[in-house]
C-alpha cells in the first residue's frame, strides 16, 4: 500500500506492485461505501456494484492489464428524471507505463499524440492504481444522456414536443435551415 493519506486517495484504490505481479488475474471488488463515493464523484444516484476482474502482465517496467469491468448503477433519465437501473458491462485494456517514460511536454506545446500514446496511464515508483484505472472506466462507460421509457412524455409535458409530432422546436428549426 502506499503512504498517500486517505483523503487524497481516489475512492476506489487498488495499489499494485508491479514487482509482486503473477499468472493469476487479480480480482477487484468495490465496498459499499466506495460504490457511494463514486456514485458521488460521476453524479448518478447509486452504484450497486462494481467488480473487475484483471490478467496483468509485465514487460519490464510497462505493465498490460487485460480483462473485465461489470457494474450496476442506478442513474437518472436525462429527460425525466426517472431512475433507471443499468447493468454495464466493459472491457478492459489498460497499459500502466513509469511517468519517467513519457515525453515532458510544455503546457501550452500543441502535440500529436499516437494510439498507443492515448492508452498511457502513468505510474511512479513501482506500483500504479489499477483500482482508479478501473474507477475511470467506468465513469467514462456511464451515458450521460441516458434515456428511459418516459422521456417522450416528459417532452411532451414540458411542451418540448406537440401531440402527433416525433420532433421538438429544435428538428423544426434545422428542417427550415435545410430549406434554405
Amino acid at each position: 500500500m502506499s503512504d498517500t493519506p486517505q483523503s487524497s486517495r481516489p475512492e476506489f484504490s487498488r495499489m499494485v506492485d508491479r514487482r509482486s505481479i503473477t499468472a493469476e488475474p487479480v480480482t477487484l471488488t468495490a465496498t459499499e461505501a466506495e460504490c457511494a463515493a463514486l456514485a458521488e464523484r460521476f453524479a448518478i444516484v447509486s452504484i450497486e456494484r462494481l467488480k473487475a476482474v484483471v490478467s496483468l502482465e509485465a514487460s519490464g517496467e510497462d505493465v498490460h492489464a487485460k480483462g473485465t469491468l461489470e457494474a450496476r448503477v442506478v442513474q437518472s433519465c436525462a429527460v425525466s428524471g426517472d431512475d433507471l437501473q443499468v447493468a454495464i458491462s466493459e472491457p478492459l485494456s489498460l497499459h500502466f507505463v513509469p511517468e519517467r517514460a513519457l515525453p515532458d511536454y510544455a503546457p501550452d506545446e500543441e502535440v500529436e499524440l499516437s494510439e498507443e500514446e492515448l492508452d498511457q496511464i502513468p505510474y511512479d515508483g513501482t506500483a500504479f492504481d489499477i483500482g482508479e484505472a478501473v474507477a475511470q472506466t467506468l465513469g467514462l462507460a456511464i451515458d450521460p444522456y441516458l434515456e428511459g421509457p418516459n422521456a417522450d412524455e416528459a417532452r411532451r409535458r414540458h411542451g418540448l414536443v406537440e401531440e402527433g409530432e416525433q420532433d421538438g422546436p429544435l428538428a423544426e428549426a434545422l428542417r427550415g435551415l435545410k430549406k434554405d
